[in-house]
């Protein structure tokens, strides 16, 4: 699987791929994460990739030449399941997504900064619009690092245990169980016997009946889709 990341500010993703399951993602050869800097195919000796927007308004609006010719390359070498744009008002992400993408093969990403991108990008280039919340942050590299390790944890062979992220929260539509380890008793504090057991179909029983009780008191919304 392979991510192409344009942004304005490539180095706000040097840590985020550079440790931990990402990396070793990388170093499998399961997945590959290319950010292309916008600035290298601004239009100008400036390198300028943002300007005033037409009818006033407070805030920079990223260009649409620099966009496309980065897109227009990109797309020019392979074939892109999705050419993504993160921002505020796309559909929000949710397991259900990140599992959908993980059969994919290439995606494009789209990083916006300032006040946005120039609408024709999303008009001509973006196949899908994405957002990680209801808020706003400073620019989209955050947004596209929490995709890419969304969809990258769940490709068969990342994690070295691969029912781990089958039984994460919301991958059957619950919040995880709660969960204990060493020592059994701290300071008072036990861990349930059942789990102690080492039945393991009342085990199993045992934790569907918290992800129940939990979702029904933390995200009772999932137990209403």
């Amino acid at each position: 699987m392979r991510f192409d990341i344009i942004t304005v500010l490539p180095k706000l993703l040097d840590s985020p791929f550079a440790h931990s399951i990402l990396q070793r993602a990388q170093n499998k050869g399961l997945c590959e994460i290319h950010v292309h800097n916008l600035r290298d195919y601004a239009v100008n000796k400036q390198k300028s990739v943002d300007d005033y927007p037409y009818g006033g308004g407070s805030g920079m609006v990223m260009q649409i030449a620099p966009f496309a010719a980065c897109i227009d390359q990109l797309i020019s070498e392979r074939n892109y399941d999705e050419i993504i744009y993160m921002t505020p008002d796309g559909e929000t992400l949710n397991q259900e997504i990140a599992n959908g993408l993980s059969s994919g093969e290439n995606f494009i990403i789209l990083c916006g900064h300032y006040k946005g991108i120039d609408q024709r990008i999303r008009d001509i280039y973006v196949t899908r619009e994405i957002s990680i919340g209801d808020y706003v942050l400073s620019g989209g590299e955050l947004p596209a690092a929490i995709l890419v390790d969304a969809i990258v944890r769940v490709i068969p062979g990342v994690l070295s245990d691969e029912t781990s992220a089958l039984s994460d929260s919301f991958q059957d539509g619950l919040l995880d169980a709660p969960i204990y380890t060493r020592p059994v008793d701290w300071n008072g504090h036990k861990v349930p016997d059942i789990l102690l057991s080492g039945h393991e179909a009342k085990i199993t029983a045992w934790r569907h009946e918290q992800q129940l009780i939990r979702t029904k008191q933390r995200r009772p919304d999932l137990l209403n889709d």
